[in-house]
């Protein structure tokens, strides 16, 4: 049994590419790539368990393609076993550009994109036998997305730009008590803007203000719509 077993070993182990080792990397590389894929879904993002399995299939299987190919056809000691490795990650930032929203001047997926970047990365690991170093790299992964995460949004690290439309009803003389709301809610005035209609007696208040991610801003236009009569409220992501 053990002679057994140190021959699976050995074989697993082997710089050369052959039939056994490259199964076992592949369905390797196919969990490691399910256990990022499933974080990322849990999350809604577009990219979810099976192309984050299949980006890293994928980049496992170019990387044994790499060393395939010198190994038959040139020798262990010619070729470029890296040559066709390397076009994986150009490839893969197409992915990754994929992943990626663009919403009214903001932009989402550029953690599920250098997800991608890394996963692909995992996967060639694998491919060279570096079985440890993909096992801890998943881990890590899984620590930046999952523990970093639930630190960013305790310490409200993440901020945005954001555009406040404000009509309000009469003419708007002085905006002091706009910028007591703001204050009291730690939401920063970066500018506004300020137009009139006089035929109407409307003003419109265009505020740009910074505030931390996931802000609730409810409490907010509660008491924004309490210092004069507003007839509309609009939030966006400044364009």
């Amino acid at each position: 049994m053990n002679e057994i077993f140190n021959i699976i070993l050995n074989d697993l182990n082997s710089p050369e590419v052959t039939l056994g080792n490259s199964v076992f990397k592949l369905i390797l590389s196919m969990v490691l790539g399910v256990l990022v894929g499933a974080e990322r879904k849990r999350k809604g993002q577009i990219a979810g368990v099976r192309t984050f399995a299949l980006i890293s299939m994928g980049a496992c299987m170019a990387m044994l393609l790499s060393i395939y190919v010198p190994q038959v056809y040139l020798g262990l000691k010619n070729g470029d076993p890296g040559r066709i490795a390397a076009q994986v990650i150009t490839g893969v930032g197409f992915l990754g550009g994929g992943a990626m929203i663009h919403m009214k001047g903001s932009v989402r997926g550029l953690t599920t994109a250098a997800g991608i970047w890394m996963t692909a990365t995992i996967g060639m690991t694998v491919g060279v036998g570096m079985y440890w170093c993909s096992l801890i790299a998943t881990a890590l992964i899984l620590v930046t997305l999952v523990v970093f995460e639930t630190f960013e949004h305790h310490r409200n690290l993440g901020q945005e730009n954001r555009a406040l439309k404000l009509r309000v009803e009469g003419i708007v003389q002085d905006i002091e008590a706009y910028r007591e709301v703001f204050r009291r809610h730690s939401v920063h005035l970066s500018t506004y803007f300020i137009e009139y209609n006089y035929e109407t007696g409307i003003t419109e208040l265009n505020f740009v203000v910074l505030a931390p991610s996931r802000r609730n801003y409810l409490p907010m236009f509660q008491d924004l719509r309490m210092l004069g009569n507003t007839k509309s409220l609009t939030l966006t992501s400044q364009v």
